[in-house]
C-alpha cells in the first residue's frame, strides 16, 4: 500500500512500481559516472528510453558522485531524466551518505531548473552499489524534506518508486521520522 503525505504544499508518494511507466515530469536515473546504462533502474530506463538517451548521455560523457545531470527522456513518459550516481557503499566510513545526500538534492535541484512540477525518484544505491535500505531510506526523505521547506511550492509532487514491499517498509518507516 502506497504512503502519502502532505509538506510545504508538496505531495510524498512511497510506493512500489516500476519507475519506467512512471508519468512525471522529470525520472530520477541512479546511473554510473559514465552515464551509458548498466544494470537495475539504470539499464531499465535506458532500454526504456531508447538509444536518443544513449546518444545524450554520450555527448554529456561523465557526471560524479553526488552531482547530477539532465537529458530528454526518449520514448519515457517522463520530459526528462535526470541521471545522479550515488555512492557505493563502502562500509560507512567514505562518506558515502554525505554523497547521498548530494545526489538527492543534485537531483531535485536539476528538476526546480527544468520547472519540474512532479519527480520520481528510484532508492539511489541501495541496489547494485549496496547502500542498506535503513540508512538510504531515512537520508534520503530527510535530504527531500529538507528541500521542500528551502522550496516550497516549487514542486508539487516527489515519488519514490521502490523496488518492492520490503524496500517499501523501510521507507514508511523513516517517513515517520523525517516527516513527523
Amino acid at each position: 500500500m502506497d504512503s502519502i503525505i502532505d509538506f510545504c504544499n508538496t505531495r510524498v508518494v512511497l510506493k512500489v512500481g516500476d519507475i519506467t511507466k512512471e508519468k512525471a515530469d522529470a525520472i530520477v536515473n541512479a546511473a554510473n559516472s559514465r552515464l551509458l546504462g548498466g544494470g537495475g533502474v539504470d539499464g531499465a530506463i535506458h532500454r526504456a528510453a531508447g538509444p536518443s538517451l544513449l546518444e545524450e548521455c554520450r555527448k554529456i560523457g561523465w557526471c560524479d558522485p553526488g552531482d547530477a545531470v539532465v537529458t530528454g527522456a526518449g520514448n519515457l513518459s517522463a520530459r526528462y531524466v535526470i541521471h545522479t550516481v550515488g555512492p557505493v557503499w563502502r562500509g560507512g566510513t567514505k562518506n558515502e551518505q554525505k554523497v547521498l545526500e548530494n545526489a538527492y538534492m543534485s537531483s531535485l535541484k536539476r528538476a526546480m531548473e527544468k520547472k519540474a512540477k512532479t519527480v520520481a525518484f528510484p532508492a539511489i544505491s541501495t541496489g547494485a552499489y549496496g547502500f542498506p535500505v535503513e540508512l538510504a531510506a531515512p537520508t534520503s526523505l530527510c535530504t527531500i524534506r529538507s528541500f521542500l521547506k528551502a522550496h516550497p511550492n516549487v514542486l508539487k509532487e516527489v515519488r519514490i518508486i521502490l523496488f518492492n514491499q520490503k524496500i517499501l517498509e523501510g521507507f514508511k518507516k523513516a517517513m515517520k521520522d523525517c516527516f513527523p
